[in-house]
């Protein structure tokens, strides 16, 4: 099962009692705010639940899946995430 962005909302919905245009309203903001703080090379900490950052991958030599024809992939910046504790120790109890 995945997470969207509505389940998000209906979850604020119940928990904060605000309409569900508000809270998926906040819910955008959110992750628009985490979105503009990585296009401006910062990183992305949130308490308890891990790290937002960006890598940079330098050209590499690659392989086409489809015609097995080599290519070159060109540099680029990735956006990694690492969990934090509370976050690991919740996911391997599960």
């Amino acid at each position: 099962m995945s997470l969207s962005k509505k389940d998000i909302a209906d979850g604020l919905v119940r928990e904060m009692e605000i309409t569900h245009a508000q809270a998926l309203q906040l819910t955008n903001d959110f992750f628009n705010q985490i979105q503009l703080k990585l296009a401006e090379g910062e990183e992305v900490k949130l308490s308890s639940f891990g790290n937002f950052n960006l890598r940079e991958k330098s050209a590499r030599p690659g392989r086409n899946p489809k015609t097995g024809k080599e290519v070159m992939i060109s540099a680029r910046r990735v956006v990694s995430f690492k969990a934090g504790p509370k976050l690991k120790k919740l996911t391997q109890e599960g």
